[in-house]
């Protein structure tokens, strides 16, 4: 059988465990998770490489109803990953039922071949799933109905030989070696973006962006050295993201420049600080300069 190569797209509403089941299928804590919905803000890549060939996972933003410029651009690079694609795989959370997502369009589901991904089977009943399945395999001409847990793993080795059968044969886009397409300045944005996510409890996040503005070797040449600038729109939101006696931004540095260190196998010397640059959620030149939009 001759190679395949192609792209997959994880496709749903926030908080769906898009990103979980990107990591998992890689096998490298590429896109960021938390617990909060609308984590992922930029298409992130995850590529595979096996003997059968190498596709391409694509964590898109979640399905959502835009607020701002922001969300439009969300919402927009979403939508064109999905049609690109050579496999979509739809994502539906078990814990919420026989529920169809608000956003869901049955016309990529005719005309892109597609899988439904009920994902977090963990965390219910097992005889709640087959009802399930049955609903939810009635949306569309889906062509695998696949329950899994990308938290455990559980049906996930499943989920990925059926998806071989369906990527086009050609050669490898990328060396074998290679596990994302964005580059490490991008990638270690995203790591600081997560601490944000997991370490400030109020809607900061959300009106938070990072900025990298120094990534190169110290004169030492003993460490990474990575300047970056999270800005938020408020001076209260700078309050809270830097902390009493900068205590918060402390805690946010010590978990990125771990997660950094890890990811890139070096030691790095990390530099965080916040600026405040008002409604820049609805300012295009800002979104285009932290790279949200085209």
């Amino acid at each position: 059988m001759s190679a395949v190569c192609g792209f997959v797209s994880l496709v749903g509403e926030p908080n769906v465990g898009k990103s979980t089941l990107l990591n998992r299928l890689v096998g490298e804590p590429l896109a960021i998770v938390s617990p909060k919905p609308q984590t992922t803000w930029n298409v992130v890549r995850g590529i595979l490489t096996a003997e059968k060939g190498q596709v391409i996972f694509v964590d898109t933003p979640g399905l959502h109803q835009p607020r701002d410029l922001c969300g439009a651009h969300l919402a927009a690079e979403a939508k064109r990953a999905r049609a690109e694609s050579d496999l979509v795989y739809w994502m539906a959370d078990c814990r919420k039922g026989a529920v169809v997502p608000p956003e869901f369009d049955p016309g990529i589901v005719h005309s892109v071949p597609s899988f439904l991904v009920l994902n977090k089977v963990d965390l219910i009943e097992k005889p709640a799933l087959l009802p399930l399945i049955d609903y939810f395999g009635k949306l569309g001409p889906f062509r695998e109905v696949v329950p899994v847990s990308a938290k455990t793993g559980d049906n996930v080795e499943r989920l990925l030989q059926a998806t071989w059968s369906y990527l086009p044969e050609g050669p490898p886009l990328f060396p074998a070696d290679q596990l994302s397409d964005q580059p490490e300045r991008e990638l270690v944005k995203e790591f600081i973006r997560e601490q944000m996510y997991l370490f400030t409890q109020q809607e900061i996040p959300y009106a938070s962006a990072v900025k990298i503005e120094e990534f190169r070797e110290r004169e030492d040449g003993r460490k990474l050295l990575i300047a970056a600038v999270i800005h938020v729109e408020r001076d209260s939101q700078k309050g809270i993201v830097v902390g009493k006696g900068g205590e918060m931004i402390k805690k946010i540095g010590i978990a990125a420049r771990r997660r950094i260190e890890a990811f890139l196998g070096t030691p790095v010397y990390l530099d965080l600080r916040v600026k405040v640059r008002d409604k820049w959620r609805q300012n295009k030149d800002s979104l285009r300069e932290f790279g949200l939009q085209p």
